[in-house]
């Protein structure tokens, strides 16, 4: 059966944030998304709303308007989180994104009263009832179907860029882990999750999915949680790679990245370049090393098992897209992906706090302090009266 795409004018921006509910004193994450929601009703009860619930009762889900340029989806999330916090801050809670919340028990989770949702866990069960995850999906408009998966195959290249700036989740259930995502686990233990599928053309997509609704492998398109898939009623390519990501200025980091790789590839189709497309073995084990290590993976550059640095992967992507970004109006944001490199991402940040004599109580302050700021924070204090004190950068 045809899959119609709705394309879009240009490179148009649209981004979902998943956010975490932290109760202020306990700093455990509170099952409250439906008492804030009910708040807010001009934001979340619309056709179009700006604030939604997720699958579990700690996470609200915040979605920009379509936007044209980085920095309109960044006033679009600011505004959205000031509102938020009207609502939050008497309440005694705050917000927060990780990957994963450090020390909260997924089996104290409550799921949200979405029919969707309700059947996801009866189907997924265990699988399911762990999802305690909290990401970053940003969407990137194309102007022509056929573009689509030529596009999506050679972003494929990209997932372990996109998971090592934004890798956020060391802890789950209070303990580390020992990767830098343990959310690239939790979420891609699901049966349509995981890198995409490397197809042909769009027929070939629209057969695939034919052939997992015969199957009774998925009831919609929507049931495919690739990294990175195409959403034909948007008309873009959906980005769902990255972990949670806790400061404003990083999300903006992760869209322009976004944005200036889809406009690349976009620009190269039109002067008949050929994109690349990665062997699928190369995709699989690039996104482990960057689940595993984060900044500091190897991570494999051909078919011949040649390896490179990640962190010299970044800066040298980040000057390719420099005249992109340019054009864009996003080289600032872009030039973010410099302060990661050198300063840590969140996992190394949150481990920086640990290491400093720090407890995971005090990663999740920090936390919490990182988005209310939107500066990194990489230290921790203790003043003489026991609070917890925060020094960045």
């Amino acid at each position: 059966m045809p899959i119609a795409f709705n394309p879009s004018r240009g490179p148009s921006l649209g981004v979902e944030w998943e956010l975490q509910l932290v109760d202020k004193r306990t700093r455990r994450l509170r099952q409250d998304a439906r008492m804030v929601l009910e708040a807010i009703p001009d934001l979340s009860e619309t056709p179009r709303p700006k604030v939604m619930h997720e699958l579990m009762q700690s996470q609200l889900e915040i979605i920009t308007d379509v936007c044209h340029t980085v920095g309109e989806a960044l006033h679009d999330l600011r505004t959205t989180i000031d509102r938020l916090r009207e609502v939050v801050d008497p309440q005694g809670m705050a917000l927060a994104c990780t990957g994963t919340h450090a020390i909260s028990d997924w089996r104290d989770a409550v799921y949200a009263p979405v029919q969707r949702y309700t059947e996801l866990v009866e189907e997924m069960q265990w699988l399911a009832w762990r999802i305690q995850t909290f990401g970053v999906h940003v969407h990137v408009g194309v102007r022509d179907r056929d573009k689509v998966i030529p596009i999506v195959n050679a972003l494929a290249a990209y997932l372990p860029h996109f998971l090592a700036l934004t890798a956020s989740s060391p802890y789950w259930g209070g303990q580390d882990t020992g990767l830098a995502s343990s959310r690239a686990i939790v979420f891609g233990a699901l049966p349509t999750a995981g890198p995409p599928q490397m197809l042909a053309d769009w027929a070939e997509f629209e057969e695939y999915m034919d052939t997992l609704k015969r199957a009774g492998t998925i009831k919609s398109i929507k049931e495919v949680w690739w990294d990175i898939r195409p959403h034909p009623d948007f008309g873009t390519i959906e980005i769902r790679m990255f972990d949670g990501i806790p400061t404003l200025r990083e999300v903006g980091m992760v869209t322009a990245l976004s944005q200036c790789l889809v406009q690349q590839f976009d620009q190269q189709l039109d002067r008949g370049y050929r994109l690349p497309h990665p062997a699928p073995w190369v995709v699989r084990d690039n996104k482990w090393r960057a689940t595993r290590y984060g900044l500091d993976a190897f991570v494999i550059t051909d078919d011949h098992g040649s390896t490179a640095p990640m962190r010299d992967m970044l800066y040298e992507l980040a000057r390719e897209l420099a005249p992109v970004a340019e054009r864009l109006g996003c080289a600032d944001e872009l030039a973010t992906i410099t302060d990661v490199v050198e300063q840590g991402n969140s996992c190394e940040r949150q481990r920086t706090i640990l290491n400093a004599g720090g407890t995971l109580d005090d990663v999740v302050d920090a936390t919490i302090a990182e988005l209310a700021e939107d500066r990194f924070v990489t230290t921790n204090l203790r003043t003489s009266n026991g609070a917890i004190g925060h020094a960045g950068k």
